[in-house]
């Protein structure tokens, strides 16, 4: 309604319980964007939305177990993060989750040169190459962070450890993907795809 203030997730959350569909999907048009993508930095593009759906169903499926006073989004986001990795298993292959994410990043407002533009990508190449080939744990706590956006606590929450854990995570998967390249941005050592 106009001029109403939008409910707080706990009025929400009430309201669902006691079996008012309509406050669910309040909810769910609340987060379903930040679903989508935490889904597209586990999972990759293709089965983002559908693993997406399936947690938002996940989740209004336990909200009788949700602990009244909790924070709703980090904790939907966990679920939507753990049904991402069920899917990346189920699927039996690893998710090219950096690159896939960063490529569908919008650039800047204003347009770059051609030179630039041809820097910017052979640049963004060479990042990305160097990302895919850390440890799966150090792609998930980048991308979760930085190409999802999601604060240090919402990390924590999507990787299912406290916020000291994430900012150390970062801080060595920084440092191992900054010793992977040199000064001059090329790889310091050969990526799986050049090594194949």
């Amino acid at each position: 309604m106009e001029g109403r203030p939008l409910d707080d997730d706990a009025t929400l959350i009430d309201r669902t319980r006691r079996g008012d569909v309509a406050a669910y999907e309040l909810l769910v048009r609340r987060y379903q964007d930040v679903a989508v993508r935490v889904a597209h930095v586990l999972c990759g593009p293709d089965e983002a939305r559908d693993v997406a759906q399936e947690g938002l169903v996940k989740a209004w499926r336990a909200l009788p177990r949700f602990r009244d006073g909790a924070p709703f989004r980090p904790w939907l986001l966990r679920i939507v993060a753990n049904e991402a990795r069920n899917a990346r298993r189920g699927a039996g292959r690893r998710a090219r989750l950096a690159l896939r994410a960063f490529e569908d990043r919008p650039s800047g407002d204003a347009a770059p040169s051609p030179e630039e533009a041809v820097l910017t990508t052979e640049r963004r190449r060479l990042v990305l190459a160097a990302l895919e080939d850390l440890a799966e744990s150090d792609r998930e706590v980048i991308s979760c962070r930085y190409f999802a956006g999601l604060s240090e606590a919402e990390t924590a929450a999507v990787l299912g450890c406290r916020v000291g854990t994430v900012k150390s995570r970062l801080s060595r998967a920084r440092a191992r993907l900054r010793a992977r390249l040199d000064a001059d941005g090329t790889l310091t050592s050969p990526s799986r795809s050049s090594a194949r």
